[in-house]
């Protein structure tokens, strides 16, 4: 019997429990999150898919639905109202199961994402995600970021949520950056206040991310 609070997504010919529209929008409310039926259904299939292949391949050790929906869903939306080019080229490094660039990509879908992730078995499944919901302008390429050739054409904005060598990354990211992009980082309040003072771009102050202890989300500006 399926729980008032959760709904069943067959995937792979599976029934997956995961939480229901009702459940989601409250969550998502509580990050001031607006979203649309859609876009639930979306993250749903989403959910179902990470929570089978989980189960099989190590891809995030947050395992609770409810969790997944708050770590991983709602953290990576905060950052849709801050993107500022909507429609623009969007990358995101060491994106794992995905997050957060495929869950902007649900908020805005006019983005054109890379998913740049080295692990076989992850960019595997990024690649069952976007066949899965059906997403377009959307590529996965495995490689280490710095392996990256930069012939490469440029991005509107860079995202990362867990690269650990901040230095290096910041200095792929400005020479990858097209003028006016952004940068935008997830991250702990004692590497937030360290890279705020670099002077590689222009930061905004750091946001506190709801429900959390001392975690923000960081953005930097790269001059026009």
């Amino acid at each position: 019997m399926v729980s008032p609070s959760t709904t069943l997504v067959v995937y792979n010919e599976n029934e997956i429990h995961v939480p229901s529209a009702t459940v989601m929008s409250a969550t998502f409310a509580k990050y001031d999150i607006s979203v649309s039926e859609q876009q639930i259904s979306q993250i749903q299939r989403y959910m179902a898919c990470l929570v089978f292949w989980n189960q099989r391949v190590s891809l995030t050790s947050v395992t609770d639905p409810m969790e997944i929906l708050e770590r991983h869903f709602a953290e990576s939306l905060l950052a849709a109202p801050l993107i500022t080019q909507k429609e623009g080229r969007l990358a995101d490094v060491g994106t794992g199961p995905g997050f957060p660039s495929l869950a902007l990509k649900i908020a805005l879908p006019n983005l054109q994402v890379l998913l740049i992730e080295r692990n076989t078995k992850k960019c595997a499944f990024l690649n069952e995600v976007i066949r899965f919901l059906d997403l377009d302008q959307v590529s996965v390429l495995r490689s280490d970021y710095a392996e990256i050739s930069p012939s490469l054409r440029k991005f509107d904005c860079i995202v990362a949520r867990a690269v650990g060598d901040h230095k290096a990354l910041l200095r792929w990211s400005v020479a990858r950056l097209a003028p006016a992009g952004q940068l935008i980082l997830w991250l702990g309040q004692q590497d937030a206040i360290k890279i705020s003072q670099s002077k590689c771009c222009s930061w905004d102050q750091p946001i506190p991310i709801p429900n959390s202890q001392r975690r923000l989300i960081l953005v930097g500006h790269q001059d026009p």
